[in-house]
């Protein structure tokens, strides 16, 4: 039996990977982003080294068509990320080494292990949100991937602003309007002159932060009725935000709709920095 890959394509870094069948990792590296061309190099150079992959899971930064039959599947879409937009990426992979690839978003790779051996290992309906450089979405619903015309954006649905926000927004789109805007990573240094890893627990960030994620949180709720909300990336770190989101989600639900007990229906990610890897050796193995 052969190897299994893994790319977790960032819009910062690319980590790549390959592991034997019982996920086992044989080796791994990492570098950062540069454009479509030269970073697809340095993967190719990686996966030279093994002669017997059976099959890749990449989990790419987005937007990207993920629409079988589509004159651009497996491109990068327009994307703020210089010299990747239009770039071939599931192409480059495929003249390299016609071998099966399992091809979609960089949250769904991550939501993908929270469902299967993660947070959300005891259900089949379940969001995976991601807070850092942008916010995005894994969304799985009977135990499938939610997808259509294209991959859900969930990251930049629009939101009512707290009363004590001033910020401007972060979104080159939507400006203060949509979740990514004013909940990202970028949003809270940009807003606070500080990053979130510098923010004490009782400052008004998290208070501000919170209203926004449980917003979140609600929407998907109506929407979705998942089984389990899983909040990954950079920002949920702060454990302080998990009170803080249940206790605005619940204010702003009005006992409206019957969910799990908040404690177990808005959660941490179990599989920590490794869930984006993972999800790709998970994904590859389904094309076994």
């Amino acid at each position: 039996m052969g190897l299994l890959g893994a790319i977790e394509a960032g819009g910062t870094k690319f980590v790549v990977a390959v592991a034997d069948h019982d996920y086992n990792i044989v080796e791994r590296t990492s570098f950062p982003t540069l454009d479509g061309e030269q970073t697809l190099k340095q993967v190719i150079a990686f996966f030279d080294q093994f002669e017997n992959i059976d099959a890749i899971g990449i989990a790419a930064f987005g937007p990207i068509d993920i629409v079988k039959g589509s004159k651009t599947y497996g491109h990068v879409l327009d994307t703020p990320k210089r010299c990747w937009s239009g770039y071939d990426f599931l192409g480059a992979m495929k003249a390299w080494r016609d071998i099966p690839y399992y091809w979609t978003t960089d949250v769904n790779g991550a939501g993908w292990a929270e469902f299967e051996t993660g947070a959300a290992k005891d259900v089949q309906n379940m969001v995976y949100l991601t807070v850092g450089t942008g916010v995005g979405a894994g969304i799985v619903s009977g135990g499938r991937f939610v997808s259509g015309y294209g991959h859900p954006e969930a990251g930049h649905i629009f939101l009512q602003k707290h009363p004590k926000d001033t910020y401007a927004g972060h979104c080159p789109f939507h400006g203060d309007n949509c979740l990514e805007g004013l909940a990202a990573g970028p949003a809270i240094e940009e807003r606070w002159q500080m990053s979130a890893k510098e923010l004490p627990d009782d400052h008004l960030a998290w208070e501000i932060e919170a209203f926004y994620l449980a917003q979140a949180a609600l929407d998907y709720t109506m929407i979705l009725r998942p089984e389990k909300i899983v909040f990954g990336g950079g920002v949920p770190h702060r454990e302080i935000l998990f009170p803080l989101i249940r206790e605005q989600f619940a204010k702003l639900m009005s006992d409206y709709l019957a969910v799990p007990d908040l404690d177990d229906y808005i959660v941490p990610v179990a599989n920590g920095d490794n869930a984006g890897i993972l999800g790709c050796f998970y994904l590859a193995k389904t094309l076994i």
